[in-house]
């Protein structure tokens, strides 16, 4: 590994201490707080630095997704969540068994992630969900508009924005990619297919 300033070794010594007293890393905030940088671009250009050096791993878009490489974690904050099938980025596909697991971030995800789904597809490309991602899912059956939900349709699954409009009696999953259609089903029809089966929390990318 390329040798670090004594700044670069504080921080870094400071995401190690958080992960071992917290089971997670610190924020951007945590590392500006702590260093009274002036701002958090301050924290990520040194962290962008660890990074290059060999020292540590960031995981794009989490606010804790900092990752130390092998022989720097100690293995004290991993935990394994497993891959349970794939979901459609498209027209919904269906569920498949899948035995891997992924090793990420003990409490990576806010609320925490239950299990994870191959990507297929394009067509939520706009929020930043990309072919062969790893969707963190968070189980539940209560959402919002805005949400990014895994959703069931008879026997298949598929991953949409989610909005409901009582108005107008519809339940609409939005594409996020203009060459694919929404999905609108009516609230009052008591013998709709769709069931909402989570939240996503957050993406993997294992191959950016």
């Amino acid at each position: 590994m390329k040798k670090i300033t004594r700044r670069q070794g504080e921080i870094l010594e400071f995401v190690k201490e958080q992960i071992r007293d917290n089971g997670f890393p610190p924020t951007r905030r945590d590392i500006t707080d702590r260093f009274d940088f002036k701002s958090p671009n301050a924290a990520e250009e040194h962290l962008r630095a660890l990074q290059r050096k060999g020292y540590i791993v960031l995981i794009r878009r989490t606010s804790r997704g900092i990752r130390l490489v092998e022989g720097e974690d100690q293995g004290f904050y991993h935990e394994d969540l497993k891959v349970i099938g794939r979901v459609a980025a498209g027209s919904p596909v269906e569920y498949y068994n899948d035995e891997r697991e992924v090793k990420v971030t003990k409490n990576l995800f806010d609320p925490k992630a239950d299990y994870m789904l191959q990507v297929q597809g394009e067509s939520m490309i706009n929020a930043g969900i990309f072919d062969g991602d790893l969707l963190a899912v968070h189980r539940t059956h209560r959402v919002f508009n805005g949400q990014i939900v895994v959703a069931r349709i008879e026997t298949e699954v598929t991953v949409k924005r989610y909005e409901e409009l009582p108005a107008k009696g519809l339940i609409i999953l939005h594409a996020e990619n203009d060459r694919y259609p929404d999905i609108t089903f009516r609230m009052s029809d008591e013998h709709s297919d769709l069931t909402i089966e989570g939240v996503t929390v957050g993406v993997v990318r294992l191959n950016p």
